[in-house]
């Protein structure tokens, strides 16, 4: 017997049940590629299980067959190849090529012929075989040597068809299978059969008579007068439906077994096209890539100082810690790499070492690093400023694929195709586990981070340039890196007994607010139980519930100022809340967060995080400290300048998202309103609700309010509605009759969705990208906050442009006037500072005139600012 094994491939089919298997993925550059995901799931399973001698993945060569010929209407009605799925065709047949294997297609015949013509060779010469498809059609094939494999419900649940299991399922031959076909026809292929024949009935009357043909000779032995009336009147038809349904296993195929010798894949093809489709997974969990990682060397040597000897050349270094908040870390050492060659100095020598620092120091000295904002916060614990950054990681990956939000720089690395170093994790453990293992061994890890950063440079810049980034990275990005650091290692000085006093108070008033709500409940109860507390409202107290959950009456925050008007328990509740969070997550959290060392709170800008290059902090977020509630604002009180006598001052921009969206869209009416100064909320009311500038009243003006800033953000009218509480028909009309109004910017939302659908990406003002590859998908609601996103990147990018290049403008200023004043804190529009008196005069001049000239408008930039003895003073 035959040792050989044949695999036979129904490219087609099993290419469209991967894609319906699986949900829409996309990598980086908007390409679509679950289809090519799952065809690769299901090919590695069948071929480890397989272990085939010869292979081939049989195509469709286009829409017309011989069939056709037949049956005009032939696999008629079949809805349209997905574009999500087609765009995927040429991926996979990529895939196949790199995996060595045969692919082969014929004109005018389908997969399913070229399959049964190879299928019948081999069992003529006694081989086995294996046939894997998704459509049932091909069990038609099975015989003692040829197996049929159809996939299920996933991508590698498979149901094995033998003559044997053929026999069990059906009580049929895997021949009489196209006879079962010619009687119930093939709604998918639109085969007719005869109608009102379904599958038990063809199955009753060919176990009867063996054949569609035998079952006509026999006709007056049907049963059932209905049934016979069906027979007879569609004979020419199910004679045709089975022609149709029979494979071709003689086609004029110009291969033959013999040309499908199979020897293996190429790996190192086929991890380049996993590479290229971003397979994450495959190239982790990879025996070839483990191999390579575990067997490539990095050449380097634990020293006891970093000298001059070493320092002769271009370096790449990096700063060994635990984990990413490096304020607070273990710095385990230092590692160096010239591109060939690796150094290690662990952290007791790495800055003992003054040919280093000064190194460090020295702005001719090129470096390149992973996190340079991190290097400069660390160095500057020892005393050392960092200078000469040429490179950072981080920053270059970033910008490059903002969707890349991960620090560690092995997993930076795997998203561009570097695979020769491991995870922090993976080393050091994870959580309570996380432990330092020997000092050869974090050397190694180090030295491979920094030759990895060397080796990435090129392939990055390359890309930057590519993508006309490299401006963004060398002159926003970078700089700002190094003035945040400084920034984070300066701090912000926390007077703690404000604080602790605030918590004292909230938690008086909370207990008084619990006894309020007590006593209009009429019981006590747990105020922090949502199953309590829907007991109370609705079922005690007896209001209407609005939505349920599984546990019982939903008490969500929208539920409940839905129904504030009903009874005043709700607004106790609410306020309750509020406090409550306040109380724990902001005072609390802050006093945690504060230093014993200096009593500063040093929290973490993160730089390369967010989608849209807006700045977001942690440790702690000083971003999200609630402002709403007069309680929430004072936390600000707490934040007081280092230094006796000096004064806080803040600067904010004024609608500066707005006035972004007037330099895009270029609307007249947005433009002339700012230009002229004048209230653009009023201005709008004035617009949408068509009346002079005397009649717009309060709610006018915050109807507009919301319109305004809700139009930035792609507001839907149900979004609309919600804020205004008005119907979802109202507030469609308003935001049409805003559309009206404001016809350029209408222009702007359609141009910008038009043409983020044609590149997969939106640019801001300084060419700062995001993919959006829902954009084309076929699912609604995907392709809807896509759209809104398109709408609303640019604009909120482009502020976070002005505003990262208004801190490098300033920074600048601050140097150049000689002056004491420290910039220290970013959040959202808004720039704080820490200053002497005596310069508070001179802030009042720059600090405007730098920010609002940070990047040149079609209208201006306006900056409002105020100083106080705290943050909380300068409102």
């Amino acid at each position: 017997m035959s040792t050989e094994k044949i695999l036979l491939l129904d490219g087609n089919s099993l290419a469209y049940r991967a894609f319906f298997a699986l949900p829409l993925l996309t990598n980086e550059h908007g390409i679509h590629t679950n289809a090519v995901y799952g065809f690769t799931m299901m090919l590695q399973k069948i071929m480890d299980e397989e272990n085939p001698t010869h292979m081939l993945v049989a195509f469709d060569a286009g829409k017309t067959t011989f069939r056709h010929s037949t049956f005009g209407d032939y696999k008629g009605g079949r809805q349209k190849t997905p574009p999500e799925l087609s765009e995927q065709f040429p991926y996979i047949r990529k895939l196949i090529d790199a995996y060595g294997i045969k692919r082969y297609e014929l004109e005018m015949y389908e997969a399913d012929d070229i399959i049964g013509t190879l299928s019948k060779q081999a069992d003529e010469k006694g081989q086995q075989v294996v046939i894997v498809s998704g459509d049932k059609d091909l069990t038609q094939l099975a015989t003692d040597k040829t197996t049929v494999y159809i996939t299920r419900k996933g991508i590698t649940d498979i149901e094995k068809y033998t003559p044997e299991h053929v026999q069990e399922k059906y009580g049929l031959t895997p021949l009489q299978i196209i006879d079962m076909k010619g009687l119930m026809g093939d709604a998918s292929d639109n085969i007719p059969g005869v109608p009102g024949v379904g599958e038990k009935t063809a199955i009753k009357l060919l176990k009867e008579h063996g054949s569609v043909e035998d079952l006509y000779k026999a006709l007056d032995t049907v049963s059932g007068v209905k049934l016979k009336e069906k027979l007879i009147a569609n004979e020419e038809q199910a004679i045709m439906s089975k022609a149709l349904a029979t494979i071709e296993t003689a086609a004029p195929i110009q291969i033959s077994i013999d040309d499908l010798s199979y020897t293996g894949p190429n790996m190192e093809e086929v991890i380049e096209v996993w590479k290229e489709l971003a397979f994450k997974t495959l190239l982790e969990k990879s025996d070839y890539i483990s191999e390579e990682s575990e067997t490539t060397e990095v050449a380097f040597e634990i020293v006891e100082k970093i000298d001059s000897t070493i320092l002769d050349k271009v370096m790449s270094v990096h700063l060994e810690m635990y984990d990413g908040q490096y304020h607070t870390s273990e710095l385990l050492g230092i590692a160096l790499s010239d591109g060939e060659k690796g150094y290690f100095a662990p952290a007791d020598i790495a800055f003992q070492s003054k040919d280093f620092c000064s190194w460090l120091e020295n702005a001719t000295n090129k470096k390149y690093l992973a996190d340079s904002k991190a290097t400069q916060a660390v160095s500057r614990k020892h005393n050392v400023n960092v200078h000469g950054v040429e490179f950072d990681l981080l920053l270059a990956a970033y910008i490059v694929n903002p969707a890349i939000s991960s620090e560690d720089v092995a997993a930076i690395a795997k998203e561009f195709g570097y695979f020769n170093l491991l995870t922090n994790d993976s080393v050091y453990g994870k959580g309570a586990k996380k432990t330092a293992p020997e000092i050869e061994k974090i050397a190694e890890h180090a030295v491979r981070k920094a030759r990895a950063i060397w080796d990435l440079k090129e392939k990055l810049e390359v890309k930057l340039e590519e993508n006309e980034q490299y401006a963004l990275y060398k002159e926003i990005e970078l700089p700002l890196a190094s003035i945040l650091g400084t920034m984070e290692s300066d701090g912000v000085l926390v007077d703690k007994q404000i604080l602790v006093e605030m918590g004292h108070e909230l938690n008086i008033k909370l207990r008084a607010i619990e006894q309020d709500i007590y006593a209009l409940a009429g019981e006590t109860f747990n105020i922090n139980s949502p199953k309590q507390l829907g007991v109370i409202l609705f079922e005690k107290i007896g209001l209407t519930p609005i939505k349920k959950t599984k546990t019982g009456y939903s008490t969500a925050a929208d539920v409940l100022e839905k129904l504030a008007s009903e009874h005043e328990i709700i607004e106790q509740i609410l306020l309750y809340r509020q406090l409550g969070k306040l109380n724990s997550t902001y005072i609390e959290g802050l006093l945690k967060e504060i230093h014993e060392d200096d009593g500063k709170i040093h929290t973490r800008y993160q730089q390369a995080l967010t989608s849209t290059g807006r700045l977001s902090s942690i440790n702690p977020n000083l971003q999200n400290i609630p402002v709403r509630l007069e309680e929430g604002r004072k936390i600000r009180k707490a934040f007081v300048p280092s230094q006796p006598g000096w004064v806080m001052f803040a600067a904010d921009y004024s609608q500066i998202e707005l006035r972004v969206l007037a330099h895009m869209s270029k609307d007249e009416n947005l433009v002339e309103a700012f230009n002229n100064d004048l209230d653009i909320h009023t201005k709008t009311a004035m617009d949408v609700f068509h009346v002079e500038q005397e009649a717009v009243t309060s709610d006018m003006r915050r109807a507009a309010k919301a319109v305004n800033f809700g139009i930035v953000y792609g507001i839907s009218d149900y979004g609309l509605s919600q804020n205004l509480d008005i119907t979802r028909k109202e507030a469609a009309t308003f935001i049409e009759n805003y559309l009206n109004s404001f016809p350029g910017v209408k222009g702007y939302m359609d141009d910008i969705v038009h043409d983020a659908k044609q590149t997969g990406y939106v640019t801001t003002i300084l060419n700062r990208r995001r993919y959006l590859p829902e954009i084309t998908s076929s699912n609604f609601n995907l392709r809807s906050f896509a759209e809104r996103t398109a709408m609303n990147t640019p604009i909120q990018g482009s502020a976070a442009d002005i505003i990262k290049k208004a801190m490098i403008d300033m920074a600048e200023r601050l140097i150049s006037e000689n002056m004491q004043t420290k910039m220290l804190l970013q959040v959202h529009d808004e720039l704080i500072f820490e200053a002497p008196p005596e310069e508070i005069a001179m802030l009042e001049k720059i600090v405007p005139e730098v920010m609002e000239n940070a990047i040149k408008l079609i209208v201006p930039l306006k900056v409002d600012y105020a100083f106080g003895s705290s943050w909380y003073d300068t409102k």
